[in-house]
């Protein structure tokens, strides 16, 4: 696109914007680079190379109108500073969402082009985002749901013997025997559903027993397409990979050499590093016990000091409120949705528990149970 003839005050102010924010994500993703190593770092010094692409088109636009290099978005500046201190999943989650926000879409200046790559480059952010969470995901889930329910559950717990008027000491006692059992619930339930997981995926890898039965195979019959049938592939694709294995095979035992064989029953089969998606059961079980315990001693804090009543219940709720706005951000950064929308959202599933768990306290504190 040429440069428009005389651009006014307006237009030259919005052309170094855009190049001050790209000249800040660049710096963003070299930034990440020098964290990473191997083909993530390669493909986020391409990322790079691509926001000096659209930089050079706003110097091209701006001319001789470039003026001083000005400060970028007060958002980007935070992600350049995580990024040099961090360089976590959680600052690709924020430069996804970034990329999702270009406004080259809508802005007749900005080529077709580069409103394309600003959307490639979201799904590009959002693939490397994705290994991130994948090696996050079972620790983490059980970081973050046993905090929440320790925080929801033991507040719930709280206001509701707190509504049927037992006794400040009673208060206090109860909430650390919830405290105790639900960390204690937690850890287990979290170690069994870990461990039950990974033994249905278990259950569903080949086993290397069967692989010895191929070379008496009849070739004719080709038993070997309806496992691969069976791992969901068609018919003609099963028999044409049950060939080329069985030749493979054939010409693999009439050699002297051993030589190494692909193995057989791959083929359809869920890869062994889809374990690591889902933790490890200790881990997860360690994870759950601690962070439940560290939700649910917050409400807690205000009976440690001293105080009672309806004032020990307001600080309570108010100390559970921020924690819950905390779990909820995290979980928008690394989900790459709004950190806002899911802290709200944390804070009117718990308070809305801890209000019903209230209102039945009171309920039945008036009918004398």
């Amino acid at each position: 696109m040429n440069p428009v003839a005389a651009p006014n005050t307006r237009t030259i102010r919005r052309w170094r914007q855009y190049l001050a924010a790209e000249r800040a994500e660049a710096t963003v993703y070299r930034q990440l680079a020098k964290r990473r190593h191997g083909e993530e770092q390669e493909i986020l010094l391409a990322l790079a190379d691509a926001e000096g692409r659209h930089e050079a088109h706003w110097l091209d636009l701006l001319g001789d109108n470039v003026g001083r290099p000005r400060k970028s978005d007060l958002r980007t500046r935070f992600l350049i500073l995580l990024a040099r201190a961090f360089g976590s999943v959680f600052v690709l989650a924020l430069a996804q969402r970034a990329e999702g926000r270009s406004p080259y879409e809508d802005d007749e200046d900005a080529t077709s082009a580069m409103a394309a790559d600003e959307a490639i480059h979201e799904e590009v952010v959002r693939g490397l985002a994705a290994r991130g969470r994948n090696r996050l995901s079972g620790t983490f889930r059980a970081a973050v749901f046993g905090a929440n329910d320790g925080l929801v559950s033991n507040l719930s717990l709280i206001l509701g013997v707190t509504a049927a008027n037992i006794p400040p000491g009673a208060v206090l006692a109860t909430g650390i025997a919830g405290l105790l059992a639900g960390a204690l619930s937690m850890g287990a339930g979290e170690f069994v559903s870990v461990h039950s997981q990974r033994e249905l995926l278990e259950a569903s890898s080949p086993n290397p027993d069967a692989e010895r039965a191929v070379s008496k195979l009849d070739v004719d019959a080709n038993e070997l397409e309806l496992v691969y049938r069976a791992r969901g592939m068609s018919k003609e694709e099963a028999a044409a990979h049950a060939s080329e294995v069985l030749t493979a095979n054939s010409v693999s035992a009439a050699r002297t050499k051993p030589t190494i064989k692909p193995r057989i029953f791959d083929a359809g089969v869920t890869p062994p590093d889809a374990h690591e998606a889902i933790g490890t059961g200790f881990g997860a079980a360690a994870s759950s016990f601690c962070f439940f315990a560290s939700g649910a001693v917050v409400p807690l804090i205000p009976y440690f000091f001293g105080l009672q009543g309806i004032v020990a219940g307001l600080v309570a709720a108010g100390l559970v409120g921020l924690a819950l706005l905390g779990t909820g951000s995290i979980v928008g950064l690394l989900s790459g949705g709004s950190p806002l929308r899911r802290a709200l959202r944390q804070l009117v599933i718990g308070y809305g528990a801890a209000g019903a768990t209230y209102l039945l306290g009171l309920l039945f504190g008036a009918a004398g149970a």
